[in-house]
């Protein structure tokens, strides 16, 4: 039995020997396998990642597009805003008032009468009311009394076919003038307004 023990131990070691080797090989074959996979893996990674990149830069030139076309929309947009109230003045008229009073005289009213027809005439028009005071009494009073004034022509209007919704005015209360000048002050200011055409 001894025999066969020592000459199973060459051959041990030369199968081990052989075998290592038959293992490296089928480990470097199963690496380069791996490797090949890999390799294969990382290349459709890679592509996909370059795909996701172009999607990405062109759905970039589409936001830079539409951000533009935005752009451009809100500086539109902004312009017609600012520009929705401005008005050109057609004609300035001054409605005079005696002292501490808010009626309409005949010679107001006559006047009035010429800015209804215009206003009656052309459906562009509006018109803005500025009541005034001469400064005579307390300020509280005279901003009353101003709105007062601004309310008797606006009336005025009103009855003789004028659509309130195109009426605009406010009571400015007293101005301030030398005291030879104050029957000038007691007045409402009637502007003739039109929208201007782009």
């Amino acid at each position: 039995m001894r025999r066969i023990v020592t000459w199973s131990a060459p051959l041990v070691l030369v199968a081990i020997a052989t075998t290592g080797c038959a293992t490296k090989d089928w480990v470097n074959d199963k690496l380069g396998k791996k490797q090949a996979h890999m390799d294969e893996r990382f290349a459709r990674v890679d592509g996909a990642v370059r795909d996701v990149g172009d999607s990405a830069r062109v759905a970039q030139g589409r936001a830079d597009a539409a951000y533009g076309r935005a752009d451009e929309v809100n500086g539109r947009v902004t312009r017609l805003w600012n520009g929705r109230n401005k008005r050109n003045v057609v004609e300035t008229l001054h409605v005079q008032f005696g002292f501490d009073r808010s009626d309409l005289s005949d010679g107001a009213q006559t006047a009035l009468l010429g800015i209804v027809k215009e206003l009656k005439t052309n459906s562009d028009l509006s018109v803005d009311l500025e009541g005034y005071t001469d400064p005579t009494g307390t300020r509280d009073y005279n901003v009353g009394l101003s709105q007062r004034r601004v309310e008797s022509v606006r009336r005025y209007l009103i009855e003789n076919g004028t659509d309130l919704a195109r009426i605009h005015y406010i009571g400015m209360g007293p101005l301030m003038a030398a005291s030879a000048e104050h029957a000038k002050l007691r007045r409402v200011t009637v502007r003739l307004m039109v929208n201007p055409t782009d």
